[in-house]
This record gives structure tokens, sequence and C-alpha cells, in this order.
């Protein structure tokens, strides 16, 4: 198995951080592996992947480069640069990183992601042009018009993770966070189940970058001693973000209260709602106000935050909707 061994400091001194690129990326992935999660996520792929089959068939260079950049068992290093987490991201400024690598560098991080020498076809120097041509193509097509939303339910996340960490700790915190991680105690933290040696992060900045999508993976740059983890959003914040409100329920309370009371099929912080509603905190707790009086929600205190959920006559109420 894979493993770091992250000291005290190292740990203390981590942030989450939101990056467009990594989402960008994940979403290439999810576009090129075509596996659907859930059927909402099937109502996407019906969308966009017809186009991105079109752009492959006829871009047969960048088809390959793909395949051979994220489709192995190592991704190309290049095309997954670890994020800085300095200021507010912006994804023009993260995709320069992949535009302006050298083209053998490139080749490198290729080879070695392939496992071998590169196909013939890749023998060309454009590669880091290209992996940021169709990096772009995605993000402009397939995340920027859903990015609000994207970003709500990456900030959910954080915001339950660092609500995790403060009840819980690092183990509770990174028990689910992507397959194959977990806690092993001594300060080694298990990153993949793979057979790689071990790395030594002292004096290191460790970032851990939530994605909406299924893909993971890990990064560092060595030179800035900067590594990252990029994991899904949990699945709870991420189903709830794609939660469709019924016609019916929206009408009965209205669509806002009702994009809430959805929401409360797990217990929830008002800020959590805040970030998955896109709502105003004025608004949400008038929301919750309703609910509670209505006995469709209660509140209950989780060390420093109070959680709310749906009380049993809420859950009826959805599910009757739902089912009408």
């Amino acid at each position: 198995m894979g493993w770091w061994q992250v000291n005290a400091d190292t740990l203390a001194s981590s942030r989450f951080v939101v990056s467009p690129l990594a989402e960008a990326t994940a979403t290439l992935q999810a576009l090129e592996g075509g596996t659907a999660a859930n059927p909402s996520e099937r109502a996407w792929f019906d969308a966009h992947r017809p186009a991105y089959r079109q752009r492959m068939a006829q871009d047969p260079v960048t088809a390959l480069l793909v395949r051979v950049a994220l489709g192995g068992h190592w991704n190309a290093d290049f095309v997954t640069p670890t994020p800085t987490g300095e200021g507010d991201p912006d994804f023009g400024r993260e995709l320069a990183r992949v535009r302006e690598t050298p083209s053998e560098a490139a080749r490198a991080d290729l080879e070695v992601s392939w496992g071998g020498p590169l196909p013939e076809l890749l023998h060309r120097p454009d590669l880091p042009e290209r992996a940021a041509a169709v990096l772009e193509w995605v993000w402009q097509r397939a995340v920027l018009p859903d990015w609000p939303r994207r970003r709500r339910i990456i900030e959910a996340d954080i915001v339950a993770r660092a609500g995790q960490l403060s009840q819980r700790g690092w183990a509770a915190a990174l028990e689910d966070m992507k397959p194959g991680m977990r806690w092993l105690g001594e300060n080694r933290l298990q990153v993949n189940a793979r057979d790689y040696p071990p790395r030594e992060l002292t004096g290191v900045q460790l970032l851990f970058v939530p994605v909406t999508h299924r893909q993971g993976w890990l990064s560092w740059d060595e030179e800035a001693r900067r590594y990252a983890v990029v994991h899904p959003c949990s699945g709870v914040l991420s189903d709830a973000g794609r939660a469709l409100v019924p016609d019916s329920l929206g009408r009965l309370l209205g669509a806002g209260r009702a994009g809430v009371l959805v929401l409360l099929d797990t217990p929830k912080s008002t800020t959590q709602l805040v970030a998955l509603t896109g709502q105003a905190l004025g608004s949400v707790g008038r929301h919750l106000k309703v609910l509670l009086d209505a006995g469709l929600a209660g509140r209950r205190r989780s060390g420093r935050s109070v959680l709310y959920f749906r009380t049993g006559a809420g859950d009826v109420l959805v599910e009757a909707q739902q089912q009408g």
C-alpha cells in the first residue's frame, strides 16, 4: 500500500482548497470513462458525452493523449498540477501551468503514466497545448455553466469535513475521503492501496481538494514542497446538490423552503444549507423557522454546531410528493 508519513505540524497546517482545474480534470476523466454513479449523473452524461465523443473522433491525437495521460494507473503529472492554495482560484491561471509545460517534461510524464515508450502518434512537441485545449473545452462546455452549483457543493463538503475534524479528529475526517485512504496511526496516512514507496511529508504544505465527480488522485510539487489529495465530495453532499424538488412540493411550500426540506434528509448546519442552496443566510433561517414551527424539521446540537434534520412528518410529506 502507498502511505505518507505526515508529522503533526504538517497535518495541523493542512488546508481544504477549491480548484477549478481539478474540477475540470475530474470532469474530463468522467467523460472519458463514461460510468455514471446515479440517475442524475446519467442525465448529465446524456447531455455532454455525445459532443465529447464527437470532439475526440475529430482529433485522434488528443483522444490518445487523454487515454494515456488519465486512463492508466497513474495520471501524467503535468495534466494534474498541484494547486497552489493561494487566493481565489482562477481557472485560467491554473490552466497556464499545463500549457507552459516543456514538451520534454510532458513526454516524460506520459511515459510514466503509460508505463513505457509512447505510441508514435504522441511523438510531437504540442502535447501540453493539446492537453490544455481539451481541458479548456471541458471547462467551457461542461463545467462553467454549472460552476456556481458545483462550487456550492465543494464548499459544503469542506464545511462538513471541517466539522468532522473539529468534533472527531483527523481519523474521522479522512476515513471516507477517497477509496483506499485511511489514517493508520503513528503519523501514517494511507493514500492508496497500491504498492508505492512511502513519502516523508515534513515541512511541506498539504492540501485537500474536493471535486464533485467520483474521480480522485494524488499530486505533488517537490520544488514548491506542496502535496495534494484530490478527493470526491462526500456522497451525501454530492447527491444533495443534485436533489430534485418535486413540483408539487414546491407549490405547497414555496421552491426555496421545499429545497431546504429536501436537503434535510441528513442533518445539516445552516452554513451547509446556504452553500448547497445558494440562498442567503437570512432566507435559509426563515425557511428553517417555518419548518420547525410546522413540525417538519427538528434540530440538535453537535459540538459547537446546530444541525437541522427532517422529522418523521417531514419525511412523509417529501416521500408523498415524490411518489405523487
